[in-house]
């Protein structure tokens, strides 16, 4: 079974409870659950007296996962559905401070690899690429609604795509004669439009970047991650001056990033946490996964995680 695509193996799972470390009686809140992997490791190990909290934007995996987790552990387990950039909020509004923190950024296998989210090219699908399905925004609306220089733009800055111009030109003109509705549609028009690939990069379908930077368009990744990483940094910085804080003073933070987009304001931000003494990086470079994990599970292969822990006592100088 863990050959099988179909099959959702979480990423980095040693690394995950090695570097997290939890304990028991702890709260640990998963900012994206997506199946649970993750959190029902952690829950065996906080046990009983420990506290889930499972956030996720698509609420049927959402649903999977609370019951994933509840049926082979006895935590408390809280759920919250939306953005994990308003967790942080749902966390104070219920009382509690994290010890643990989770994001991983990437999919989950059952999103991926059902045509009918419209996030793959492999089979053919709506031009959908909703997480959360109650949204309005399709990837449809922006490949036959935006204008051709936002288009573009939207293609570089989030799939960095160097052919980007070449592509919403194609995507305009197509769409003059018929409107996208379908994936393949899509994926014929950027692979004809883009040309070969430029010398040096790796040999990825022509239509992946493309299709990435849709997707992250469509669901605000970027905004939402940075909303993310400026609560990290005010919690981290209540929790070390002694203040009132959704993290607890030692708690650590994990992100799971899967291309760069993700992994540099991660990086970013952490160092920024250090340098003002509010936390401490327990990951210089980044986790990887090893070779027996990129065979099992290939979807590990561009996994990073990078973990930080929040200073675990009050600074002197704000006592």
């Amino acid at each position: 079974m863990a050959n099988d695509p179909r099959v959702h193996i979480p990423v980095l799972m040693d690394e995950v409870i090695a570097l997290l470390d939890p304990k028991p009686g702890e709260v640990y809140a998963d900012a994206t659950a997506g199946l649970g992997g993750h959190a029902r490791e952690v829950a065996k190990r906080i046990g009983p007296a420990g506290v889930v909290v499972l956030g996720d934007l698509d609420m049927s995996n959402l649903s999977s996962a609370t019951q994933s987790v509840a049926e082979r552990n006895k935590s408390r387990i809280l759920t919250h559905h939306g953005s994990f950039a308003d967790l942080p909020r749902f966390i104070e509004n219920e009382g509690l401070k994290v010890d643990l923190l989770l994001a991983d950024l990437g999919f989950a296998s059952n999103q991926v690899d059902d045509p009918s989210r419209g996030l793959t090219f492999r089979e053919d699908g709506p031009l959908d690429m909703r997480l959360d399905t109650s949204g309005q925004l399709t990837a449809a609306d922006l490949v036959n609604e935006l204008g051709e220089q936002e288009l573009a733009d939207v293609i570089y800055r989030y799939g960095e795509e160097r052919a980007s111009r070449r592509i919403a030109r194609a995507i305009v003109e197509r769409r003059k004669q018929q409107k996208f509705d379908s994936t393949s549609d899509l994926a014929d028009i950027v692979r004809r439009s883009a040309g070969p690939p430029p010398k040096g990069r790796k040999r990825i379908d022509r239509a992946t970047r493309t299709f990435q930077a849709l997707r992250i368009a469509v669901n605000g990744e970027i905004e939402s991650l940075d909303a993310l990483l400026e609560q990290i940094r005010i919690g981290c910085m209540k929790a070390a001056s002694g203040k009132d804080s959704w993290l607890s003073q030692g708690a650590r933070v994990g992100v799971i990033s899967f291309h760069s987009l993700e992994d540099r304001p991660v990086k970013r931000m952490f160092q920024q946490i250090e340098q003002a003494g509010d936390g401490r990086r327990l990951t210089r470079k980044p986790a990887v996964a090893g070779e027996a994990e990129e065979r099992s599970n290939p979807r590990a292969r561009s996994a990073k995680l990078r973990v930080l822990q929040v200073l675990d006592e009050t600074r002197p100088d704000a006592r």
